[in-house]
Protein backbone atom coordinates (compact mmCIF):
# COMPACT_ATOMS: atom_id res chain seq x y z
CA UNK A 1 0.00 0.00 0.00
CA UNK A 2 1.04 3.84 -1.12
CA UNK A 3 1.38 5.27 2.32
CA UNK A 4 2.71 8.87 0.80
CA UNK A 5 1.03 11.85 2.61
CA UNK A 6 -0.57 9.22 4.92
CA UNK A 7 0.78 9.93 8.48
CA UNK A 8 -1.95 9.79 10.95
CA UNK A 9 -2.76 6.61 12.51
CA UNK A 10 -6.33 5.88 14.08
CA UNK A 11 -6.76 4.06 17.83
CA UNK A 12 -10.19 2.75 18.46
CA UNK A 13 -12.76 2.38 15.96
CA UNK A 14 -16.32 2.00 17.52
CA UNK A 15 -19.18 4.26 18.49
CA UNK A 16 -17.36 7.55 17.97
CA UNK A 17 -14.70 6.33 16.12
CA UNK A 18 -15.90 5.24 13.31
CA UNK A 19 -16.94 8.31 12.51
CA UNK A 20 -13.17 9.56 12.88
CA UNK A 21 -12.31 6.48 10.86
CA UNK A 22 -14.86 7.83 7.77
CA UNK A 23 -12.95 11.63 8.15
CA UNK A 24 -9.84 10.93 8.05
CA UNK A 25 -10.37 8.46 5.33
CA UNK A 26 -11.80 11.18 2.89
CA UNK A 27 -9.00 13.45 3.68
CA UNK A 28 -6.58 11.10 2.39
CA UNK A 29 -4.32 11.14 5.26
CA UNK A 30 -5.13 7.98 7.56
CA UNK A 31 -2.13 5.78 7.85
CA UNK A 32 -3.12 2.58 9.78
CA UNK A 33 -6.44 2.02 11.96
CA UNK A 34 -6.42 0.71 14.78
CA UNK A 35 -8.64 -1.50 17.50
CA UNK A 36 -8.27 -4.31 20.23
CA UNK A 37 -11.73 -5.82 18.87
CA UNK A 38 -10.81 -7.81 16.01
CA UNK A 39 -14.72 -8.45 14.97
CA UNK A 40 -14.79 -4.28 14.90
CA UNK A 41 -11.82 -4.37 12.61
CA UNK A 42 -12.84 -7.29 10.89
CA UNK A 43 -16.61 -4.98 10.24
CA UNK A 44 -14.29 -1.94 9.51
CA UNK A 45 -12.35 -3.46 6.52
CA UNK A 46 -15.42 -4.51 5.13
CA UNK A 47 -16.16 -0.77 4.42
CA UNK A 48 -12.85 0.28 3.83
CA UNK A 49 -11.42 -2.80 2.13
CA UNK A 50 -8.43 -0.51 1.15
CA UNK A 51 -7.33 0.52 3.99
CA UNK A 52 -4.83 -0.72 6.63
CA UNK A 53 -5.95 -2.13 10.05
CA UNK A 54 -4.54 -3.87 12.54
CA UNK A 55 -5.28 -4.89 16.31
CA UNK A 56 -1.76 -4.00 17.40
CA UNK A 57 -1.14 -0.88 19.61
CA UNK A 58 2.65 -1.34 20.30
CA UNK A 59 2.18 -1.52 15.72
CA UNK A 60 1.40 1.56 15.59
CA UNK A 61 3.34 3.15 18.23
CA UNK A 62 6.59 1.85 17.31
CA UNK A 63 6.05 2.84 13.52
CA UNK A 64 8.19 6.07 12.37
CA UNK A 65 5.48 6.82 9.58
CA UNK A 66 2.88 7.46 11.35
CA UNK A 67 3.56 10.85 13.32
CA UNK A 68 0.00 11.63 15.10
CA UNK A 69 -2.50 9.64 16.66
CA UNK A 70 -5.99 10.31 16.81
CA UNK A 71 -7.55 8.41 20.47
CA UNK A 72 -11.10 6.97 20.01
CA UNK A 73 -10.84 4.68 22.86
CA UNK A 74 -13.11 4.30 26.46
CA UNK A 75 -12.91 6.95 28.16
CA UNK A 76 -11.24 5.29 31.11
CA UNK A 77 -8.42 4.07 28.46
CA UNK A 78 -7.44 8.04 27.43
CA UNK A 79 -4.62 8.60 29.73
CA UNK A 80 -2.54 5.19 29.16
CA UNK A 81 -2.93 5.21 25.47
CA UNK A 82 -2.16 9.02 25.60
CA UNK A 83 1.14 9.04 28.19
CA UNK A 84 2.30 5.46 25.67
CA UNK A 85 1.65 7.97 22.09
CA UNK A 86 3.12 11.43 23.62
CA UNK A 87 6.61 9.26 25.05
CA UNK A 88 6.83 7.56 21.67
CA UNK A 89 6.90 11.05 20.10
CA UNK A 90 3.60 10.95 18.33
CA UNK A 91 1.05 14.29 18.41
CA UNK A 92 -2.20 13.11 19.65
CA UNK A 93 -5.78 14.26 19.24
CA UNK A 94 -7.85 12.76 21.78
CA UNK A 95 -11.63 12.57 22.36
CA UNK A 96 -13.09 14.12 25.80
CA UNK A 97 -12.31 13.44 28.08
CA UNK A 98 -8.60 14.24 28.48
CA UNK A 99 -8.22 12.10 31.73
CA UNK A 100 -10.70 11.04 34.69
CA UNK A 101 -8.63 12.74 36.79
CA UNK A 102 -6.86 16.22 37.66
CA UNK A 103 -4.31 14.84 38.20
CA UNK A 104 -3.93 12.10 35.48
CA UNK A 105 -4.83 15.21 33.14
CA UNK A 106 -1.70 17.30 34.23
CA UNK A 107 0.72 14.72 33.92
CA UNK A 108 0.11 14.60 29.93
CA UNK A 109 0.24 18.13 29.38
CA UNK A 110 3.51 18.53 31.01
CA UNK A 111 4.73 15.78 29.08
CA UNK A 112 3.20 17.12 25.75
CA UNK A 113 5.43 20.41 26.55
CA UNK A 114 8.25 18.65 28.07
CA UNK A 115 8.70 16.70 24.38
CA UNK A 116 7.04 19.27 22.11
CA UNK A 117 4.54 17.59 21.32
CA UNK A 118 0.63 18.48 19.90
CA UNK A 119 -2.06 17.40 22.27
CA UNK A 120 -5.25 18.16 21.12
CA UNK A 121 -8.49 17.25 22.82
CA UNK A 122 -11.53 17.07 20.70
CA UNK A 123 -13.95 19.88 22.24
CA UNK A 124 -15.92 19.81 19.05
CA UNK A 125 -18.42 22.88 19.62
CA UNK A 126 -15.86 25.41 19.41
CA UNK A 127 -15.49 24.74 16.10
CA UNK A 128 -19.19 24.96 14.97
CA UNK A 129 -20.08 28.18 13.00
CA UNK A 130 -22.93 29.49 15.51
CA UNK A 131 -20.44 29.22 18.64
CA UNK A 132 -17.59 30.92 16.76
CA UNK A 133 -20.58 33.58 15.67
CA UNK A 134 -21.56 33.88 18.93
CA UNK A 135 -18.08 34.05 20.92
CA UNK A 136 -17.23 37.09 18.23
CA UNK A 137 -20.82 38.68 19.16
CA UNK A 138 -20.01 38.95 22.98
CA UNK A 139 -16.37 39.47 22.11
CA UNK A 140 -17.72 42.71 20.18
CA UNK A 141 -19.79 43.69 23.12
CA UNK A 142 -22.75 43.61 20.65
CA UNK A 143 -24.73 41.21 23.55
CA UNK A 144 -24.18 43.48 26.40
CA UNK A 145 -22.54 41.93 29.76
CA UNK A 146 -23.22 38.35 30.34
CA UNK A 147 -24.56 37.46 33.63
CA UNK A 148 -25.25 33.79 33.44
CA UNK A 149 -25.31 30.63 31.70
CA UNK A 150 -26.77 27.19 31.38
CA UNK A 151 -27.24 24.18 29.35
CA UNK A 152 -29.26 21.51 29.73
CA UNK A 153 -27.98 18.22 27.57
CA UNK A 154 -30.29 15.27 28.31
CA UNK A 155 -30.94 11.83 26.49
CA UNK A 156 -32.30 8.16 26.92
CA UNK A 157 -29.79 5.84 25.24
CA UNK A 158 -26.15 4.33 25.49
CA UNK A 159 -25.73 4.22 29.09
CA UNK A 160 -21.92 3.90 30.35
CA UNK A 161 -20.31 1.76 32.54
CA UNK A 162 -16.16 3.19 32.80
CA UNK A 163 -16.98 7.49 33.00
CA UNK A 164 -19.75 8.84 34.45
CA UNK A 165 -22.25 11.64 33.14
CA UNK A 166 -19.74 14.36 33.73
CA UNK A 167 -16.80 13.15 32.01
CA UNK A 168 -19.27 11.58 29.19
CA UNK A 169 -21.87 14.48 27.97
CA UNK A 170 -20.59 17.92 30.17
CA UNK A 171 -17.13 18.51 28.49
CA UNK A 172 -19.20 19.68 25.67
CA UNK A 173 -20.58 22.59 27.52
CA UNK A 174 -18.13 23.12 29.69
CA UNK A 175 -15.55 23.96 26.89
CA UNK A 176 -18.18 25.98 25.12
CA UNK A 177 -18.64 28.46 28.61
CA UNK A 178 -14.93 28.83 28.86
CA UNK A 179 -14.34 29.63 25.28
CA UNK A 180 -17.11 32.23 25.24
CA UNK A 181 -16.19 33.80 28.85
CA UNK A 182 -12.76 33.34 27.92
CA UNK A 183 -11.56 32.68 31.88
CA UNK A 184 -11.90 29.82 34.10
CA UNK A 185 -13.82 29.20 36.92
CA UNK A 186 -12.85 30.50 40.85
CA UNK A 187 -15.30 28.30 42.06
CA UNK A 188 -16.75 24.68 40.30
CA UNK A 189 -19.46 22.54 42.59
CA UNK A 190 -21.48 19.01 40.84
CA UNK A 191 -23.52 17.08 42.44
CA UNK A 192 -26.25 14.03 40.95
CA UNK A 193 -27.44 10.77 41.18
CA UNK A 194 -25.78 7.26 41.40
CA UNK A 195 -29.17 5.07 39.65
CA UNK A 196 -27.87 2.05 37.93
CA UNK A 197 -24.43 1.46 38.37
CA UNK A 198 -22.87 2.35 42.00
CA UNK A 199 -20.41 5.36 41.64
CA UNK A 200 -21.29 6.06 38.35
CA UNK A 201 -22.98 9.00 38.03
CA UNK A 202 -26.12 9.33 35.82
CA UNK A 203 -27.35 12.69 35.64
CA UNK A 204 -24.94 15.80 37.40
CA UNK A 205 -25.64 19.60 38.34
CA UNK A 206 -22.41 21.50 37.94
CA UNK A 207 -22.23 25.56 39.13
CA UNK A 208 -19.75 27.82 37.82
CA UNK A 209 -18.51 30.67 39.48
CA UNK A 210 -16.21 33.58 37.63
CA UNK A 211 -14.42 36.36 38.80
CA UNK A 212 -16.13 38.74 36.52
CA UNK A 213 -19.55 37.78 38.44
CA UNK A 214 -21.24 35.48 35.70
CA UNK A 215 -22.32 32.39 37.09
CA UNK A 216 -23.35 29.40 34.96
CA UNK A 217 -25.04 25.78 35.44
CA UNK A 218 -25.00 22.52 33.33
CA UNK A 219 -27.58 19.99 34.00
CA UNK A 220 -26.75 16.26 32.22
CA UNK A 221 -28.73 13.29 32.05
CA UNK A 222 -28.47 10.37 30.10
CA UNK A 223 -31.43 8.96 31.87
CA UNK A 224 -34.21 11.50 30.50
CA UNK A 225 -37.33 10.19 28.45
CA UNK A 226 -36.75 12.92 25.77
CA UNK A 227 -33.78 14.11 23.81
CA UNK A 228 -32.83 17.80 24.60
CA UNK A 229 -29.96 19.74 23.84
CA UNK A 230 -29.46 23.58 24.79
CA UNK A 231 -28.77 26.44 26.54
CA UNK A 232 -29.01 30.07 26.99
CA UNK A 233 -27.08 33.51 28.01
CA UNK A 234 -28.68 35.58 30.19
CA UNK A 235 -27.25 39.12 29.24
CA UNK A 236 -28.22 43.06 28.82
CA UNK A 237 -30.27 44.16 26.82
CA UNK A 238 -31.21 40.09 26.15
CA UNK A 239 -31.45 36.58 25.95
CA UNK A 240 -29.32 34.78 23.69
CA UNK A 241 -30.13 30.88 22.46
CA UNK A 242 -26.52 28.79 22.10
CA UNK A 243 -27.91 25.85 21.15
CA UNK A 244 -31.30 24.59 19.75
Amino acid sequence: MEFKNKFIGLIGLGYWGKNILRNLHELGVLHTACDSDSGIVAERKKAFPGLHFTTSLDEMLKNPDIKALAISTPAATHHEIVKQSLLADKDVFVEKPLALTMKEGEELVALAAQGNRILMVGHILQYHPAVIKLKELISQGELGKVQYIYSNRLNIGKVRTEEDILWSFAPHDISVILMLLDEEPVKVSSFGGDYLSKEIYDTTLTTLEFKNGVKGHIFVNWLHPFKEGGGSIYSRPEITTIMG
